[in-house]
This record gives structure tokens, sequence and C-alpha cells, in this order.
């Protein structure tokens, strides 16, 4: 940016040494509030384009420096910023979202405003780029999970509509004790998926949680506890291992209860009858940006998960054996749970399976060392072919 002098003001100046000092002050504080300006324009995310009423770009701020002399999907994004600025300059608003796919996918949005001047005189136009890559994958994925969330729940809403049509006016005995434990059972697995998605709702508000120091053999036990009429009935024996007694986490213990809950959970669901669920803790020998962390194992003997299926098993409501999900209750949403916990104490999932040979997940997650400042970044790790699980 610059500023013009006119020849008359000059000559003034040049005649006059106490305007000449007066001019240059406020030149000076002139060429300040540019400086000013192009800082502050420089640091917003968004690209600002500027031209003239020639068409002539005068200011660009360094987030629009990327659409210069760039190739493949930059240069469009440059075309599509001169046309919506040739708009403005005519004296009409433009805007246009901007798909790329070069050299990754993106979504721009572009807005150009004629720049006008005293008496309304156009003197060039402005365009402000914005890149709502994320904003529009998150309106998606919230788009996905209005819709899984309608059908999920439309299927134990309509069981227990045409069970209740069925038992009205029913007079056999033996009728109506065989629909009462049906609805009964689809009432518990509405119940059961409001329960998950209400935990899933606040776990993913919670991306701070209060960290406190709780007892590893706390958690298990709380875990567990729960759990072991579930698995008497299914004929599952419910292993602790000892071995973690004395180690201390750094963690919300709600949340983290209800990540090893779900795990178990599961582990007990997809497991047979005189199968062995094996629940374990110990410490990490692998320190995470230099944080001491604690390893809680879940590992069961059960049908596995297909090496196919082992990147989505933490999408929301996918299920890797629909019918077995829908014999057992199962909702879809646990492993979406254990994902966000692990996520929120800045650990690591890794999940260990193989088709017949069971499965082993590993929760990573910062001992007492780290919790004031837990180490940044949360990851899964699916990995396939693993020993055969369980001790």
């Amino acid at each position: 940016m610059t500023v013009e002098v006119t020849e008359l003001e000059c000559l003034q100046v040049q005649s006059d040494p106490a305007d000449r000092l007066l001019a240059d002050a406020r030149l000076i504080e002139a060429d300040d509030q540019i400086s000013r300006l192009q800082a502050t324009l420089d640091h917003l995310l968004e690209g600002v384009v500027v031209c003239d009423e020639e068409g002539r770009t005068i200011y660009r701020n360094e987030a629009a420096n990327e659409f210069v002399g760039s190739r493949f999907g930059g240069a469009v994004a440059a075309s599509a910023i001169e046309g919506c600025l040739s708009t403005a300059r005519r004296g009409r608003r433009d805007e246009k979202l901007l798909e790329l796919f070069s050299p990754s996918r993106r979504m721009l949005s572009i807005r150009a405003f004629p720049l006008r001047a005293e008496r309304e005189v156009e003197i060039g136009a402005v365009a402000i780029v914005e890149d709502v890559s994320d904003r529009q994958r998150v309106d998606a994925m919230r788009r996905d999970f209005v819709a899984n969330v309608s059908h999920e729940l439309k299927t134990p809403v309509g069981a227990l509509s045409l069970l209740a049509e069925t038992l009205d006016g029913e007079d056999d005995l033996e009728v109506v004790s065989r629909l009462s434990s049906r609805l009964s059972t689809e009432a518990d697995r509405l119940a059961r998926i409001i329960d998950d998605l209400l935990d899933l709702s606040r776990i993913e508000a919670n991306e701070a949680p209060t960290l406190e120091v709780v007892g590893a053999s706390v958690i298990l036990g709380q875990a567990v506890e729960g759990l072991r009429p579930m698995a008497e009935a299914g004929r599952i024996e419910l292993v602790v291992d000892e071995g973690g007694v004395g180690l201390d986490l750094c963690c919300d213990q709600w949340e983290v209860v209800s990540a090893v809950a779900n795990l178990v959970d599961n582990a007990i669901k997809y497991s047979e009858p005189g199968g062995r669920v094996t629940i374990s803790v110990r410490p990490s020998s692998d320190p995470v940006d230099g944080i001491d962390m604690v390893e809680i194992t879940v590992a069961d003997r059960g049908i596995g998960i297909p090496k196919g299926d082992l990147e989505r098993i933490f999408e929301r409501f996918y299920r890797v054996d629909r019918a077995r999900s829908r014999t057992t209750g199962g909702t879809g949403l646990g492993l979406s749970i254990v994902r966000h916990v692990v996520a929120n104490h800045h650990g690591t999932v890794r999940v260990e399976s193989s088709e017949g040979a069971g499965s082993r997940f590993t929760l990573v997650l910062p001992r007492v060392v780290g919790c004031a400042d837990p180490a940044e970044g949360a990851r899964t790790e699916p990995v396939g072919q693993p020993e055969a699980p369980g001790a």
C-alpha cells in the first residue's frame, strides 16, 4: 500500500518548514497505521485480496498468497477469485463455493464486495477466501449422525408399537407372557441406545476432562463388577489380572470406567459360551513425549474381527455382525465412546484381531506423572493377525 502526495502539497511543504515537519509526522503516522493493518490482515486465516477500480491487485495477505503462481487447485481458485472481484468491481456482491480436488480435497468459500469512497464512487473491490472444509465435514457428519440415530431408534420403537397392538385384546396367557417378554426386551434395547447416546454426547462435549489420580485396580473393579451377571448368564469367565496393583492413572474416572466397561461388554457379547475374557493392566514400556503411560488390555477368545472391518469399528453405529448385535442388544456406540475417551485423555487405543482367534483391545493412558500436562494427540491403530489373545 502507498500514500500519494499531490504536487501542490509538496510545494506548500517546501515553503514552510513547520508544515513540512507536520506533513512528515502525518506520513509516519499513516505508514504506521498501514503497517498495523497489514500485520493484522496477515494473521487472518482467511485470504484477503484487494484490487483497484481497474482490476489491478493492490494487496493480498499471506493466506491469499498460496493462490499466486500455484498450479492445479490453486490456479482454479485464483481464477474464481478474479471472477468474483470482477463482478464486485461492477457494483454487485458475489459469492461462490468452490470445491478443489488437488493436491487435496478442499472446499473454499469466496465472497467479494465492492469498495466505495465518498459519494458512492467505486474505487475497487475486496475478496475474502475462507477454507470451509472442516465445517462442511462436520455438517455432513452431523447429518449422517441424525439419520443413523433416527434409523436405530425406529426399529425398537416400531417393534414396541407392534407388540403393544398385538397385546391389545389378547386373552391367551401364554401369548401374553411371550409378547410381554419381547416388549420388555425391546424397551431395554431402546433404553440402552438412549443411555449410550447420552454418554457419547457427554464425553464428546468434555474435551478437557477433569483429571484426577485414580488407582488402576479401582478402574478395573468398577468396570467389571456390573458385567459379571451378564458374563455368568453367557457362561463367560471374567479374569482380572492383578499385575497392575499399585498403578495409578491420571484420568477422568467416569470416562475411563465407561470405556473399559464397553470393551468388556463387547468381549462378552462376541464370545462363545465357555469362553474367557481377560482384563489386565500394566505399565507401558514406551513413554509418550516423556510421559509414562499405563496399558489396560481387554482380550477375548471370541469370533474376532475381519481385517476389512478393523478400520471402521470405531464409527458410530458400525457393527461387524449386525445379526449378532440384534440378538445381544448391541447399540453400535460402544467403541465410538472408547475412541472419544482416548481422544479426551490424549492417549492411544490399539486393536489386534483375527477371525476365529479373538480380539485384544489396549488402552494406553497417562500415568500420574503426566497429570498436569498430558501429551497431545490421540491415535487409533488397528493391527491384524495377532497372537492368540487371552491368558
